[in-house]
């Protein structure tokens, strides 16, 4: 074991695991995502070995497959008991809750929630859940059509994590070693060769950004198998992928004709893969909400306004030349038409150039000690309700009164979600020298907002690539 290994392993005894390939590799075939394999893994593993007789019959009987015939299991009166993924949606016109799961070939329109169920407070939420559901068949009557009931349901929560105690631990690491904890909690491995610099690391982490800053808007164009869909697609239960495809206004805020939310107000953010492929059923009018929310977290819904606090990532990929670099200097004429209109564009806060990042290779998967994903999801969401770290931002932030608002806001949401990642335990502004505030945090923010604002005066005269001159206190 490393040092770092040794460290993680006495600080978060419980919430640590020890992650291996091979360990992984017993999921072969299994369609989970890492927050459920980690859990899996704990669950029948000590430090030495997997109990793996144990964890294979857990999946064959909690974790079916389509292929498991769990709705003619229903049809013959079985009452199945299953982890699974679970779309909850309420039906107002019918008054009732609906479900469906879709992995398993449960569709819309053929689960309901029991009204008891449904009466327990907190308990159901609307759109993706992650849980145990205990559900039976309902047999048809009279001109009821039937239908699978959920009679019992269990969200999937197995850490309330203590996040004082997370900051706590924070101040026995250095920074570098946090940088690699991090790292690590992503399900790589940061003593990897691919990584060249303590910079690129950082780079790596700035991914995590929209898990823990809410409204944050940005956008990274990457060459093909640098990882970037894997980080948003597994890392938490909070998120939702988009990959390709049509997008339409409905899917994206709000379907009147089901009554139901969209994507955007039932998660923390929507990362949409391979965004080149994406287009809009009606491009003028989602660009026009678009810009409406990203600039004011807000949306309509016929006459009444609905607000989130879910951010974006746009993720696509870019072709480079032999020194890596890219080919087409004008970074946003790889983004779909959808998203060429530049007032939208500017709504984006900050710009990761992902061909700086490694590629994805046998040396960055982790073999060591990590934080159970599960539980860094967690403390990553739970970052998202804190706002004196945006407080302690702006007192140590020198911000001209003639510095565009954009720029700054799109500097300041950066930082607070640096500060987020590394330096949890900062509460005020004496907590953090300047000079490790502006390298770690303001630097790194202030040059993916410049990027933005580089790439727009490169195809717009409207633009200027002048950044205003905010600059840190005390230096």
């Amino acid at each position: 074991m490393t040092n770092l290994d040794h460290k993680i392993k006495n600080i978060f005894p419980e919430e640590s695991m020890h992650k291996t390939p091979d360990r992984y590799s017993l999921f072969s075939g299994v369609n989970v995502p890492s927050f459920i394999k980690d859990w899996l893994i704990k669950k029948f593993s000590n430090d030495d070995a997997v109990d793996t007789e144990g964890l294979y019959s857990f999946v064959e009987k909690h974790i079916p497959t389509k292929d498991s015939n769990i709705r003619s299991k229903l049809l013959n009166g079985d009452v199945i008991q299953i982890l699974a993924r679970i779309i909850f949606e309420s039906d107002l016109k019918s008054g009732e809750y609906r479900f469906q799961i879709p992995d398993l070939g449960i569709k819309n329109g053929e689960g309901k929630v029991s009204p008891y169920l449904a009466r327990q407070e907190g308990l159901l939420k609307e759109g993706e859940n992650w849980g145990v559901v205990t559900m039976q068949y309902v047999q048809p009557e009279g001109r009821e059509k039937g239908y699978a009931e959920m009679v019992k349901f269990k969200p999937f929560r197995p850490y309330k994590p203590d996040y004082e105690y997370y900051c706590r631990a924070r101040e026995r690491f250095t920074i570098e070693e946090w940088v690699d904890f991090l790292i690590s909690s992503m399900e790589y491995n940061p003593n990897s060769t691919s990584f060249e610099s303590l910079d690129q690391k950082l780079l790596f982490l700035t991914r995590l950004l929209v898990f823990v800053e809410p409204n944050l808007n940005m956008i990274e164009l990457a060459p093909k198998g640098t990882g970037k869909s894997y980080i948003f697609n597994n890392l938490s239960k909070y998120g939702w992928q988009i990959s390709g495809g049509k997008i339409t206004r409905a899917k994206l805020f709000y379907d009147m004709s089901r009554n139901t939310p969209g994507i955007i107000p039932s998660y923390e953010f929507v990362s949409l893969d391979e965004v080149k492929t994406i287009s809009f059923d009606n491009p003028e009018e989602i660009q026009g909400a678009l810009k409406n929310y990203m600039e004011q977290g807000s949306f309509t819904v016929g006459k009444s306004k609905l607000t989130s606090l879910a951010g974006m990532i746009l993720l696509g990929n870019i072709d480079l030349d032999m020194n890596r670099r890219p080919i087409n200097n004008h970074y946003f004429e790889e983004l779909p038409e959808a998203f060429q209109d530049h007032a939208l564009i500017d709504r984006f806060h900050g710009f990761i150039e992902g061909w700086y990042l490694p590629r994805i290779s046998e040396d960055l998967k982790l073999n060591g000690y990590s934080l159970n994903v599960e539980y860094f999801s967690e403390i990553l969401s739970y970052s998202r309700t804190l706002s004196y770290y945006s407080a302690v931002v702006k007192e140590l932030l020198d911000i001209p009164k003639n510095a565009d608002t954009r720029d700054t806001n799109a500097i300041i949401k950066m930082c607070s979600g640096y500060l987020k990642l590394l330096y949890p335990h900062v509460r005020t502004a004496e907590d953090i020298s300047p000079q490790e505030f502006k390298m770690m945090c303001f630097d790194p923010a202030f040059e993916k907002r410049k990027i933005i604002r580089q790439q727009l005066a490169a195809i717009d005269r409207e633009f200027t690539d002048t950044m205003p001159d905010i600059s840190v206190r005390g230096l």
